[in-house]
């Protein structure tokens, strides 16, 4: 928990009034963001975020598996996040359990759509092989490096830019099965396919400090805040999920003000990220 003194923090909220940022910063502008792919090699798809000193690493890990008896013709996620304690002394023990938990199921909110999958950035239907027999399953974690706030943007673009990265090995049914039995398959070693990332939304954090919102909140700013709402938006502006956290409630005529304004600032994060993450793809491919 970052401490501060009663006059850093009218410095913060004094300077969030007038739209003016202790680094500089007006309301809706984020910290560079930076993005490095491939960063670990035995993983089926991996990504380095920065957004100003805050540093996320996510991979994607993808293992043959068999579709849920509920949804036979879809295949399965799940996400994990892991708060190092190098990050931040406050992710020792419990504390980093408890931040692990929250940020993970923030993220299913936004990423993985209702129970249903409706919404979802990653369509789990493109993960069947044989219905109802045989699927992958897509492990994705997320760990926290370096820790200065926002860090469920940090990981949500962590995540999009992993999944991009992401090669799962075209699988063949060379056999098919009867009655209860699994059917025979071939896994490539030379044919991958790649994930359509251009659904997987980014995620948009407004914290609340004072009479404001702002967007890419540090740990400083993130200290004063009442309540933060992120929402999940995708390319064609469409909420996929939202997540709420603070106690203080939100009155529900600005909502619709909101959300147009989660909007506009994800068309630039999407634009901004997608630039990175090609940019970053490209320096993978001369190397």
């Amino acid at each position: 928990m970052v401490g501060l003194s009663v006059g850093e923090k009218y410095f913060i909220q004094g300077g969030i009034n007038q739209n003016l940022r202790s680094d500089g910063r007006k309301r809706d502008t984020y910290r560079p963001i930076f993005v490095e792919t491939g960063v670990i090699p035995q993983a089926n798809g991996s990504a380095r975020v920065r957004i100003g000193t805050t540093e996320v690493i996510a991979s994607v890990k993808a293992e043959l598996g068999r579709p849920s008896a509920l949804h036979p013709d879809k295949g399965k996620v799940a996400i994990f996040v892991d708060c190092s304690p190098v990050a931040e002394p406050t992710f020792e023990g419990r504390g980093g359990e408890d931040l692990s938990t929250e940020l993970s199921v923030a993220l299913q909110h936004c990423l993985l759509g209702g129970k249903s999958g409706a919404g979802a950035g990653i369509d789990p239907s493109s993960l069947v092989v044989a219905e109802g027999k045989v699927c992958w399953d897509l492990y994705i974690d997320g760990l926290i490096v370096s820790s200065d706030g926002n860090l469920l943007d940090a990981l949500g673009a962590a995540i999009k830019a992993a999944l991009s990265n992401t090669g799962i090995p075209r699988v063949h049914v060379t056999a098919a099965a009867s009655g209860d039995e699994q059917p025979e398959v071939d896994i490539s070693d030379e044919e991958f396919l790649q994930f359509d990332t251009s659904e997987v939304p980014v995620i948009v954090t407004l914290t609340k400090v004072g009479r404001h919102y702002i967007v890419d909140a540090t740990s400083e700013e993130e200290s004063q805040m009442s309540s933060a709402i992120s929402f999940s938006i995708n390319r064609k502006g469409h909420i996929c999920g939202l997540t709420k956290r603070g106690g203080s409630g939100i009155d529900p005529s600005v909502i619709s003000d909101m959300i147009s304004v989660a909007q506009h600032i994800s068309e630039q994060l999407i634009t901004k990220l997608e630039s990175e993450i090609s940019a970053a793809e490209a320096g993978e491919d001369e190397l």
